[in-house]
């Protein structure tokens, strides 16, 4: 790819925009930007506070740790975290210059100041509107349909910003159409390293140093540790526990940051670490790894296009898939080989239900990651899932295609029983 074709700049503006740090699962931590936000427009601490949330929040929400709050958890945690100590400014890392000082005014502010959380059933799947209270004064924050995404900003009367809503308002990030397995593997051959370095370094020292500590620590049900145990000399568990282990310290209140895809920590954890860990255990130069990275962020961004943000369909499928194409592109293969793993792989996986962020995650992480690996390796054998399998199309882009009607449309009430089935507990 020339970087005259004019997709050259677009799949370097999308690694840009998906390859964020965030510090925390991202669904609390948006909560957390939403509430400084709605602080800093108030001009002093509220008095009370309610939160309004979609669905697919609320489950991704109520059972996952908030980093930097002493072990909280759920929504008004959040809350209080980004209202007490949140930075309004730094967007998904609003809660990483925290102190010690700050967490203790948190559980103190958290246990007297009322925090209403109220379903909003808009028709967003992703939809946080926070509004802040005091005396006689009140500010609202409104994100949509992706964690920074702030449509509304508001203080009493006064409307300080307003974004227009449409049907699917990501109008302001690049678009994802321009995204095919061929495109992808071709920039990934030529991309100039230095076009895309800072974020994919960045993608490296951060993941790596979250797997490495969720193997260290204890961390929730340490998949990551019972995948390794026993084999930590096969390299086809490493890979699957490596990834478990960030995913068991990001769900259970590591406080190190990690560089998300989008829009999940989860997610680029699992389309980077396993290509990582292979890399280093084969050898491959760096510059070889910068092009595997782009192959399987770019194809989990492909995968996950069509999907949509949040969903009943496990995000660390797409991510699984993408991993076993980042590792097909360091043993060499290219389009053909790449594109048979994703068949491959999304046949055996798609379908797992994504029930909110916590512990689980990073076992399903492995199972995804095993998916892409064995998607792979049927590859290698000779052997594939034909058009007509399920919902295996002919050809790649077509199949693709099928994954994201599948979770997007056909999966809409099964998301909505999932939510039905948390809120009970």
């Amino acid at each position: 790819m020339l970087k005259t074709d004019p997709r050259y700049a677009q799949y370097i503006q999308i690694l840009k925009e998906e390859l964020r740090p965030a510090m925390g699962c991202t669904e609390p931590i948006a909560i957390a930007y939403a509430a400084a936000k709605a602080r800093k427009t108030l001009g002093v601490m509220p008095e009370r506070i309610l939160v309004e949330a979609s669905g697919n929040i609320i489950k991704n929400v109520k059972s996952v740790v908030v980093p930097h709050t002493g072990g909280l958890r759920g929504i008004p945690a959040a809350t209080a975290a980004g209202t007490v100590a949140g930075d309004a400014d730094a967007e998904l890392e609003v809660l990483a210059q925290v102190t010690g000082e700050q967490i203790e005014a948190m559980a103190a502010y958290l246990a007297v100041t009322p925090i209403e959380v109220r379903y909003a059933d808009t028709g967003r799947i992703f939809d946080i509107q926070i509004t802040a209270f005091a005396g006689g004064d009140r500010a609202t924050v409104r994100i949509t349909d992706y964690h920074t995404n702030i449509v509304l900003v508001q203080r009493n009367d006064e409307i300080l910003l307003k974004q227009e809503l449409t049907d699917r308002n990501d109008d302001r990030l690049t678009d994802r159409t321009c995204l095919s397995v061929e495109g992808i593997v071709d920039f990934a051959d030529s991309v100039d390293c230095a076009d895309v370095g800072d974020v994919l370094e960045r993608q490296i020292e951060y993941n790596m140093a979250i797997a490495k500590e969720g193997l260290r620590g204890n961390y929730g049900a340490n998949i990551g540790k019972t995948v390794l145990r026993g084999r930590e000399y096969d390299i086809n568990y490493k890979m699957r526990a490596w990834a478990a282990a960030g995913s068991d310290a990001r769900m259970n209140g590591c406080e190190l940051p990690v560089v998300i895809n989008s829009g999940s920590g989860n997610q680029g954890i699992t389309a980077s670490v396993p290509v990582i860990v292979y890399a280093n255990e084969i050898g491959a130069s760096h510059e070889t790894l910068l092009r595997a990275l782009c192959v399987s962020n770019l194809i989990t961004t492909h995968l996950k296009t069509g999907i949509g943000r949040l969903s009943a369909y496990c995000g660390a499928v797409s991510a699984g898939v993408g991993a076993g194409a980042g590792i097909a592109y360091l043993k060499g293969g290219r389009f053909e080989m790449i594109a048979h793993t994703v068949v491959n792989a999304v046949a055996i996986t798609s379908g797992i239900i994504c029930d909110g962020a916590k512990a689980s995650c990073a076992a399903k992480i492995a199972a995804a990651v095993d998916a892409g690996l064995l998607g792979l390796a049927m590859y290698e054998d000779g052997n594939q899932f034909f058009g007509g399998d399920g919902i295996v199309k002919k050809g790649v882009e077509s199949t693709i295609e099928a994954v994201g009607k599948l979770a997007s449309r056909g999966m809409q009430q099964t998301d909505k029983e999932i939510i039905q089935l948390m809120m009970e507990l």
